[in-house]
């Protein structure tokens, strides 16, 4: 079937643009297929809204009457909407409540608290979920902290770091590092924050010299 209406949409169409160049015709041809697949041939000249104005006018009909009575129709139904909830939303916010009686009034109130209770499970969700990501992140902060402290132990450990005093000469220390290749000379800061609370490292501040 298939086959048959492709061949036969072909020979239509063949039809159709001969009547438009031997006759000089406006055709305007629509199909649509068993499976709702739509082939559309118009003459050069003309438009398919030319072609249905003219149709129209041949007829004395209006075939867009009863569209724009469904589409006005349409329009008044938003339109009633649009203006109900703007007036919930004045009422909501303390305004229009003069013609409301009791038992809007109770209305009123109960879908107020139902909101109200909403927006705060999604504030305690928020905060929530917030606090969460906070609470991971100084994790991982503290992680990587203890893990430079480790390290930092580690090399004061190693025989080729040396600690210099503040008592010291730092500068006869930088000389024999110098003469050292794989030496390295630090400098002890006293009273530097940073490092007051290191796990078994007492010193303060280790800066390469």
């Amino acid at each position: 079937r298939q086959v048959t209406y492709s061949k036969r949409r072909n020979g239509i169409f063949k039809k159709a643009q001969e009547l438009t160049v031997l006759c000089d015709a406006k055709v305007s041809l629509v199909m649509f297929s068993n499976t709702g697949k739509f082939h559309e041939y118009t003459s050069p000249s003309t438009t398919t809204k030319k072609i249905y104005d003219q149709y129209q006018k041949a007829l004395g009909i209006d075939l867009w009457n009863t569209h724009y009575e469904r589409m006005q129709e349409h329009l008044r139904k938003l339109e009633e909407t649009n203006n109900k909830l703007r007036r919930e939303i004045r009422q909501r916010m303390g305004e229009d409540l003069d013609d409301l009686d009791i038992e809007e009034l109770r209305g009123l109130e109960q879908k107020i608290a139902t909101s109200l209770t909403v927006i705060r499970d999604r504030k305690c969700h928020v905060i929530k979920t917030q606090t969460e990501t906070y609470r991971k992140k100084v994790r991982n902060l503290e992680e990587r902290h203890g893990n430079l402290l480790l390290d930092l132990e580690a090399k004061c450990e190693d025989p080729q770091y040396g600690l210099v005093d503040n008592g010291g000469g730092y500068d006869t220390a930088i000389a024999f590092a110098n003469g050292v290749s794989n030496l390295y000379a630090f400098r002890l800061q006293p009273n530097h924050p940073n490092l007051h609370h290191g796990g078994g490292f007492e010193c303060h501040d280790l800066r390469l010299a």
